[in-house]
């Protein structure tokens, strides 16, 4: 039977605020394969330490779940005595909060080893604390949200071999990382020029993947439905790049979560371009605004363009950002626009130039064919004539070769 669960949505101050946050809790419990089973809006002046919520409102919460057979979801962060405090106040019922449903969805998302291993660590680092004195409150956890990954391996009977296997899994990531950051180091020197797509998560960057590259990336309508990132090829006017898809973002992403997936997100930071890949239909100045501040808190230092997607459904274009780029991956809509906008913004790091290479030379261009894209080749009798583009960084290279150099 699908779980059931029953969310309770905290209002500090901004009303629209708590709405959107409620709808995109929906969401997550839908991306979780549950069942959304209702709302309790609690306007919070003075956050309880105990429950966080007042007497008055945790009464009333008791009285809406009585007799149902519901988790219930605070649409936030519960310290561990809260947590406690609260399935106690409620006679014993389940209670997650926003951290672990989403840590659950990425539990549910991951397929690489790499990926599993960061959704373990994550868990074991949030849940480590909440283990404390807490071995009854979790055992009553049973099964459904939050016992996914390591949450069914009993977690409460040995402290020490968590910590144990905290550090293990740490271990194992920094040389995964290691090995990332030899990839990025060995494609800089290749000359391989790297575009991320990044953005919000459920706007279609996956989708966008698909439309430029032809590749058959999983596309499905639902938070955090991408978690281990995806590479592919695309060409542009005759240019490689490699095209990163990743996992997207959520407003207040949890510190310890994007440190945990530091390694793959490392594709995003270290980018020559990145595309912020916006829903035109949705709130697209909050999926802005967290997408950049979540990048910024990575030092990201790259260019980048903003891509309004899903704009097969917006009347106007009025009201969003001057220099954004509007596009529908899904019907195909402004992707040649795009692409001549990504070529563009990364023109200046290449060189294009016509190249004669004399048979008794061959070998030496053999040897470094590998850096230049070539776009024509025709033979006549002394020799190749190529058209080409080579990264600037390797332009020297060619000096010999250049179409000048045969007169």
């Amino acid at each position: 039977m699908t779980e059931a669960v029953y969310v309770i949505q905290p209002v500090f101050s901004d009303e629209a605020e708590a709405n959107a946050l409620q709808e995109e809790a929906i969401s997550l419990i839908e991306s979780a394969g549950a069942s959304y089973a209702g709302t309790l809006r609690a306007r919070i002046r003075e956050v309880n330490p105990a429950t966080f919520l007042g007497e008055g409102k945790v009464a009333e919460l008791r009285t809406c779940i009585d007799g149902l057979d519901v988790t219930v979801l605070f649409n936030g962060d519960l310290s561990p005595s809260q947590t406690v405090n609260l399935s106690e106040a409620l006679g014993g019922k389940k209670i997650i909060d926003r951290t672990t449903l989403i840590l659950d969805i990425f539990a549910l998302r991951a397929e690489s080893r790499e990926g599993k291993l960061q959704v373990e660590l994550a868990q074991l680092r949030y849940l480590y604390p909440r283990l404390k004195g807490k071995g009854e409150a979790l055992s009553r956890l049973g099964g459904g949200i939050g016992t996914r990954g390591p949450g069914e391996t009993q977690l409460e009977t040995d402290r020490r071999h968590i910590r144990a296997r905290i550090r293990s899994l740490e271990e194992k990531l920094s040389k995964t990382e290691q090995r990332r950051g030899l990839q990025t180091e060995r494609r800089k020197k290749d000359g391989v020029r790297t575009v991320s797509l990044v953005g919000y998560t459920n706007t279609g960057k996956s989708t966008l993947l698909n439309a430029l590259t032809g590749a058959d990336v999983f596309v499905k309508d639902a938070l955090f439905a991408t978690l281990d990132p995806t590479s592919r090829n695309v060409e542009i006017d005759g240019m490689d790049f490699l095209l990163t898809d990743t996992v997207g973002f959520l407003r207040d992403l949890p510190h310890h979560l994007i440190e945990a997936f530091k390694s793959t997100l490392e594709s995003a930071v270290h980018c020559d371009l990145a595309l912020i890949v916006c829903d035109a239909g949705g709130d697209f100045e909050m999926q802005l605004s967290t997408t950049l501040e979540t990048l910024r808190g990575m030092q990201f230092s790259s260019p980048y363009l903003v891509v309004m997607n899903k704009c097969d459904g917006v009347s106007s274009t009025a009201g969003f950002p001057a220099d954004a780029i509007y596009i529908s991956a899904k019907y195909g809509r402004g992707l040649d626009f795009l692409k001549q906008k990504i070529f563009d913004a990364l023109k200046d790091r290449f060189v294009r130039a016509r190249l004669f290479i004399p048979y008794a030379h061959a070998d030496g261009y053999a040897a470094l064919r590998s850096l230049v894209t070539e776009t024509e080749v025709k033979y006549t009798d002394r020799g190749s004539l190529i058209s080409a583009v080579i990264p600037v960084e390797h332009a020297a290279k060619f000096e010999k070769f250049l179409e000048r150099s045969k007169n």
